[in-house]
């Protein structure tokens, strides 16, 4: 009984050394139990093993004598070798030069006592696989038996995983070969087949199993051949893929190699090609040490283990060699809100920063969401070594590399709520006060700053959906509604101190002014009801009430202004996700009234609906259409070409189904965000099948184009109101209290053109 219960303890003690596979103090305590004479096989075990590996490490151009590889001079390293009995089975099959490494001194001891007289060629080294103590290019072939995969831990990350990996990549000869021993989960694949994606041959093979063995995992081995560095090879597998069973594992490896291939298919057709640092260190792209006039290429630098951050990059060489450059590399960061520019999204609008910037090379390096937060001193600290790898040789070792960066234009940035969607995902509510203000604000913000309510889908590229002038209280009317509101309590109130409120301090502005549109495409639609001002003014005389749908609720702003702006107007907003509408009340001060509703439907089902239930009176009159039908949409999928619509909402059939949802006089309204002219040009041509007029406003240093499409069939040039007399109708027919407003929609009206039939 008491050896029973040693036995039990053991195999607890043994287990529980398995909780960390990253943890030294854990495999010494493991390695101690189970001794030297009692190996511990991961995956597979020689006999299923054998004749694959052997196979592999049949060299071809090394080390040949009398026409035939010896194996004795193969430079083989087996990290993370335990106590395993590969390494002495190799050596026993004519592969004597093994270097075998552990963090585990314990095992290194075990091992080194085992093999010390029977195979004294065989060396053991104590040394972590992470950071290997070996000249570059010293082995032949590296032997992985499940150690990457236990340093792939989820949730470890891939930090160590990163770090292993580039170091089996410094340690190898060219031509060597990385044989990784693994289940294949897809995160370890996920990070393993980027790793090797330039300069190196990758193939699949498939352990076969032991007959008695119960498991039915199975052992892959993923082998990568370092090659030249412009080689860039679909993945390729030893075995038939119908041949694999349906379980997860199975699953999982074949999707991972799919969507690697379609990605190297992608890349070997040479478009849009990022690159990683590492790519460009062994010369996919050429010696970048010497610099290229005109040269462009995108890349990514940094990863978990060598940064604390990642960032899309691009690197640029000056268009021609000049005398007058003021730096040999130069880096320019560009914030996350204005990374949709146009002059930093468009290769044109790079090349201008270029110029401007007096650098030969320039990196251009845009953050994202992860920075956040991050001070410029730590983003600059964190890129230095990263971006250094990748200066011209003229610059000195010790010289400098100077940091640029686009203002983002914003003094302060206050985060008001952070909610992820199941529909539209992460959805940020700021507060921010900018550094500069145009037009008649500014004037006003002369006195006070001014604060704006934004509210950001992250998934749009971090364009600001909505934006909101936020108004300041009037401490004296504050001190009116409350003693209104609670006489009684009002003689214990403190008296409020002169000077102690910061007039930077968001939290004095409560109220949205929903009299202001802070986004010019929101002026920019209503100046496109000059277009129908006639119709307006008609059905205003008459006490007619004018059908104005929104598709697309955003913070609510739009529905608001037209709500108190155009008296004589029924307003109904459609939004999909009620995430956002709940926003916009809770943030934005929407609220709904008898005329003012939200849908919270889908845009194109309530068009088609509406569309449908339309019937005629006794004298052919249409009742239920829509006068004013606007689709402010954003898109989910940005490979469309387009941030707003979606492309479901410029499909002839939907155009045609918004035809038929409109009056006879009726306006549709779309903001397009696209910045291909390709792209804007096939919405243009859709939409000119099925309405014979368009218009477009083009806002100025304004990615957003407002196209209108006007009902009716008439073709002639009095068919639609575009005179000083239709600016003057509509300017009547708004009542907009804010004269700077008035202005603003009454100048974009001026600028709306008719597009070419």
């Amino acid at each position: 009984m008491g050896k029973q219960k040693k036995a039990q303890q053991a195999e607890a003690d043994l287990l529980s050394t398995l909780e960390d596979f990253t943890s030294k103090e854990n495999w010494d305590k493991f390695f101690s139990i189970k001794g030297k004479d009692d190996p511990f096989e991961w995956y597979a075990e020689w006999p299923q093993l054998r004749d694959l590996l052997l196979t592999q490490l049949q060299f071809s151009s090394l080390h040949e004598i009398n026409g035939e590889s010896s194996k004795s001079d193969v430079q083989v390293l087996v990290p993370g070798c335990g106590n395993s009995r590969l390494s002495e089975q190799l050596y026993d099959a004519g592969f004597q030069c093994i270097t075998n490494i552990d963090f585990s001194k314990v095992v290194i001891g075990d091992m080194l006592k085992r093999n010390v007289r029977s195979r004294p060629c065989m060396r053991w080294r104590v040394m972590d696989m992470t950071s290997m103590q070996f000249a570059d290019k010293s082995f032949d072939a590296v032997l992985d038996k499940g150690g990457l995969d236990a340093l792939m831990e989820p949730e470890l990350g891939p930090v160590l995983g990163n770090q292993y990996v580039s170091e089996v990549k410094r340690v190898l000869k060219e031509g060597g070969k990385f044989i990784c021993l693994t289940l294949g989960e897809s995160h370890v694949l996920g990070m393993f087949f980027p790793k090797f994606r330039y300069g190196w041959k990758i193939s699949i093979h498939i352990l076969p199993q032991k007959q008695s063995k119960k498991s039915k995992l199975k052992t892959f081995m993923v082998v990568a051949e370092k090659a030249s560095p412009t080689t860039l090879q679909t993945i390729s597998t030893s075995f038939d893929h119908n041949t694999l069973d349906s379980g997860d594992q199975a699953r999982g490896v074949l999707e991972a190699l799919e969507t690697e291939n379609n990605i190297r298919t992608k890349c070997s057709s040479g478009n849009d090609l990022v690159y990683s640092l590492e790519d460009l260190k062994i010369g996919v792209k050429g010696d970048l040490s010497e610099l290229n006039p005109g040269q462009r290429v995108q890349l990514t630098l940094g990863e978990p283990g060598q940064s604390r951050f990642c960032y899309k990059s691009v690197l640029l060489d000056a268009q021609q060699n000049s005398e007058e450059f003021l730096y040999h590399c130069g880096v320019f960061l560009v914030p996350k809100t204005r990374a949709h520019e146009w002059l930093f999204s468009s290769e044109e609008g790079q090349w201008m920063v270029v110029e401007s910037s007096k650098s030969a090379r320039l990196i251009m390096v845009f953050l994202d969401a992860s920075h956040m937060g991050i001070s410029s001193e730590d983003i600059q600290k964190d890129l230095s070594p990263l971006v250094r790898q990748l200066a011209p040789s003229k610059i000195d070792d010790g010289a400098q590399i100077p940091f640029m960066a686009a203002s983002d234009g914003i003094k302060q940035r206050k985060i008001v709520h952070q909610v992820t969607s199941p529909l539209t995902g992460q959805i940020t509510v700021d507060d921010v006060i900018y550094e500069k203000v145009d037009g008649q604000l500014g004037q006003l913000s002369l006195s006070k700053d001014l604060v704006f309510r934004r509210l950001t889908f992250e998934r749009s590229e971090g364009l600001i959906q909505s934006e909101a002038l936020l108004s300041l209280i009037d401490e004296t009317s504050e001190k009116n509604v409350n003693e209104k509101g609670n006489k009684k309590s009002s003689s214990s109130s403190k008296p409020k101190k002169k000077g102690t409120q910061k007039r930077n301090d968001s939290s004095n502005y409560q109220n949205v002014d929903h009299g202001y549109l802070a986004s010019s495409y929101h002026s920019g639609i209503i100046s496109g009801f000059m277009l129908i001002s006639s119709y307006l003014e008609k059905m205003a005389l008459s006490g007619t009430t004018v059908r104005a749908v929104v598709i697309g609720l955003g913070a609510g702003l739009l529905p608001m202004f037209l709500h108190g702006c155009i008296p004589f107007l029924k307003v109904e907003a459609v939004e999909l996700d009620p995430v956002v509408v709940g926003l916009a009340k809770d943030y934005f001060g929407f609220i709904e009234d008898e005329r003012l509703k939200v849908h919270i439907t889908d845009g194109i089902k309530f068009v088609e609906d509406v569309a449908s239930a339309t019937t005629k009176t006794e004298n052919d009159d249409i009742i239920n259409k829509l006068d004013i039908l606007i689709v402010d949409v954003d898109s989910p999928d940005s490979s469309s070409g387009m941030t707003c619509p979606a492309a479901d909402f410029i499909e002839e059939s939907f155009l045609s189904t918004v035809k038929n949802s409109l009056s006879k006089e009726g306006l549709f309204v779309i903001n397009l965000v696209s910045r291909s002219p390709a792209v804007k040009e096939m919405v243009v041509s859709r939409m000119k099948v099925v309405f014979g007029k368009l218009f477009s406003l083009q806002l100025e240093e304004d990615v957003n184009e407002v196209i209108f499409a006007l009902n009716s069939e008439g073709s002639g040039p009095t068919d639609f109101d575009s005179s000083p007399e239709a600016y003057s109708k509509l300017k009547k027919l708004l009542n907009v209290k804010n004269p700077e407003m008035n202005t603003t929609i009454i100048d974009s009206a001026n600028k709306i053109k008719p597009l070419d039939t």
